[in-house]
């Protein structure tokens, strides 16, 4: 190694071993080890600019194995992005811009939120999509405006998740040859060997996948990583993993051992490191040599950038059309026209709201060009298939739609790898059920405040015979309950499409579009009051004739059965309000004195959903005041089960009036 390049290497180890030593927490093994491989990225290919870390056509990092982020902190200090040494020595502290794991949005230069291992991994396969399909729509001759890699650092961990398996194998079926993995292949994990559960051959595994593998056979030669990176990026139709032999806790007394994966080394065996390497024993040292070494980077970092923008200001003079929609790809920007939505269904009498979602796809294809996805196999049932999108393939990056195959948990990193990489509105299609496949990849795009659709149908036992497997029951509280997460189950056709146009306008949060199987009535007599009030989460869709005795609140395709009970209980006498909320957090978001308007104080309050009553105390008062299911469904015709489980209208009445 050349002489600056391992004052580099060092910088970087010992910046991230400093880190962890002075909070008393965090992994130093990792950083020890994988200097070299990150400085070889960063240091040789990485494009970026440090004055503007959000430029569109920057390469992407993503480190996997977050619980090396001391590493990371280090890397991006050192190549000039607003991330001080005082954030360094603050590292893992409240307040600081250093947490314990990478968080996008809060560290200058972190693309990607990582911690959860497999999921870095996996959302690089949604990045790589993105720049190929960009690429693909809007280069032309001589104007390559889309032209960048995803480059990262992989682990042993990451590649024993079942989510980075999905994701390889849709990677090398797509052939994003501008994806590029280093493995940090140092065969330990937190219990020990890997060989004590990890004995695949990875390199069989990934060229199965359809993925170039190459080795480096020692972490500390750069050249030959430099090499096999150049290697990678010749191969333009495969994606690349370069396997390297690491060593965790390079240096350290603790080397090869799981002990220095997630603990300090320790002041004795830090000082034995560092004396070892010939390096200063102060703490956050940083040589001279390394700080201008990175610094003389900078002038061509910002020519990057700046000769981009001046490429993108000859492609507007020739393909204006073209460069004024990019433009408002990369600024997302967004117009949905809802009365286009809801005319779709002016002649509708019925519709189940999975096929007034898919009515409503085909129509927002033609307003908003970044609406991009696809399905876990399920297109058909789902309704998400762009009729006019095209595929998106190994031989065609044009194409809107995705195929996922069955593999929800990819499917949901891929969205978020798009919707992190910018330029689109992904969505995604599933059973409501298999959210649960789904529910890491939700909590991810929720915690990071992105713009993910997950598109869930089937959303009730009245799905029928397919039986208890495949009907949620639990599963629509459970999205619930992760916050920053926008949960929206319409009543019908048009509630429908004011849900879509929420979810392509709410940009800071993902959303979860809970969709029907069976035929719902479309609303056309309350279709003023749903274009009104529907994005408010919760309105009074029906009022009662004088003062109400009730309010009868319903989502879904239960409002209908609440609508229904209103008429029986009208005349018993007993008048009712019926309230439809087809969003909580929606509804929850609103000022006190709407609420109240909604829900007002000394009504008695009485909720109808097909699913578990628990929680809907908040606005009933009581779980009691629920028509709800605590069991697993069966196998029958959904009318049959909506009959057996409770949900008619005599048994709502029943209930309304017990409750009364």
């Amino acid at each position: 190694m050349q002489k600056i390049d391992q004052a580099c290497v060092n910088t970087l180890r010992f910046l991230a071993a400093d880190q962890v030593e002075k909070a008393k927490s965090g992994h130093p093994g990792f950083p020890l080890g994988t200097a070299p491989l990150m400085y070889t990225i960063w240091d040789r290919y990485m494009s970026y600019n440090p004055a503007n870390p959000n430029w569109f056509n920057r390469d992407r990092f993503i480190l996997s194995p977050g619980h090396g982020s001391a590493l990371l902190y280090a890397m991006l200090h050192l190549a000039g992005y607003d991330l001080s040494l005082e954030e360094l020595q603050n590292f893992r502290q409240w307040g600081s811009k250093t947490p314990g794991h990478p968080e996008y949005g809060l560290t200058p230069g972190v693309d990607v939120s990582t911690g959860p291992l497999g999921h870095g991994f996996a959302m690089g396969v949604g990045f790589a999509i993105a720049e190929a399909m960009l690429a693909g729509k809007y280069n032309k001759p001589d104007f390559p405006v889309v032209n960048h890699y995803t480059y990262g650092l992989t682990s042993d961990g990451d590649l024993m998740e079942g989510v980075s398996c999905e994701a390889a194998s849709l990677a090398g079926t797509l052939g994003l040859g501008k994806l590029i993995y280093l493995y940090d292949d140092n065969k330990i994990t937190i219990e020990g060997d890997t060989s004590i559960a990890f004995t695949e051959d990875v390199e069989a595994r990934f060229k199965a996948y359809g993925w170039q593998v190459l080795r480096v056979a020692d972490s500390e030669d750069v050249e030959a990583m430099a090499a096999a990176i150049k290697e990678a990026q010749a191969d333009t139709t495969h994606p690349s993993l370069i396997i390297v032999r690491t060593h965790i806790g390079f240096g350290s007394p603790k080397q090869d051992s799981p002990s220095c994966h997630g603990e300090p080394l320790g002041a004795e065996a830090l000082a034995a490191t560092k004396e070892k390497a010939g390096w200063p024993q102060e703490m956050f040292y940083i040589p001279t040599e390394a700080k201008e070494h990175f610094e003389a980077k900078l002038p061509a970092c910002a020519k990057a950038e700046a000769d981009w923008n001046s490429l993108m200001e000859d492609y507007k003079a020739c393909y204006p059309e073209l460069a004024a929609e990019l433009a408002d790809r990369m600024a997302g920007k967004i117009n949905v026209d809802l009365e286009a939505l809801e005319a779709i269904f002016k002649d509708q009498a019925k519709s189940a709201t999975r096929a007034s979602s898919g009515d409503v796809i085909q129509k927002l294809a033609e307003q908003v060009p970044a609406l991009v996805g696809g399905s876990a196999d399920l297109g058909p049932s789902n309704k998400t298939v762009m009729k006019a999108g095209g595929y998106f393939s190994k031989l065609d990056h044009k194409g809107r739609n995705i195929h996922f195959g069955v593999r929800e948990h990819a499917m949901g990193t891929v969205l978020n790898g798009l919707a992190l990489h910018g330029g689109f509105v992904p969505f995604g299609g599933t059973f409501l059920v298999f959210a649960d496949f789904l529910r890491p990849t939700i909590r991810m795009a929720a915690l990071m405040g992105i713009q993910s659709i997950f598109v869930l149908t089937h959303d009730s036992i009245a799905l029928g015979e397919d039986g208890p497997t495949h009907q949620p029951i639990e599963t629509t509280m459970g999205l619930r309950l992760i916050p920053n997460v926008s949960v929206i189950r319409p009543a019908d056709a048009l509630e429908t499409a004011v849900a879509w146009k929420q979810a392509c306008l709410n940009k800071t949060k993902p959303t979860c579009l809970l969709l029907s199987r069976q035929n719902l009535p479309v609303m056309h007599e309350y279709a003023a009051v749903i274009h009104e009030n529907a994005a408010k989460g919760a309105y009074v869709l029906s009022p009662a004739k004088e003062a109400a005795k009730v309010i009868l609140i319903g989502t879904g395709s239960e409002v209908e059965l609440a609508l229904k009970a209103q008429a029986k209980l009208a005349e018993e006498g007993i008048d009712a309000s019926i309230v439809s909320m087809p969003s909580w957090d929606l509804f929850d978001a609103q000022s006190e004195e709407y609420k109240e308007s909604v829900l007002p104080a000394g009504v008695t309050k009485f909720a109808v959903e097909a699913g578990v009553p628990y929680g809907w105390s908040r606005y009933t008062g009581s779980e009691k005041n629920v028509l709800g299911i605590t069991t697993f469904g069966a196998s029958a015709p959904g009318g049959v089960m909506l009959e057996k489980y409770g949900f008619t209208v005599d048994n709502l009445v029943a209930k309304v009036k017990a409750a009364l």
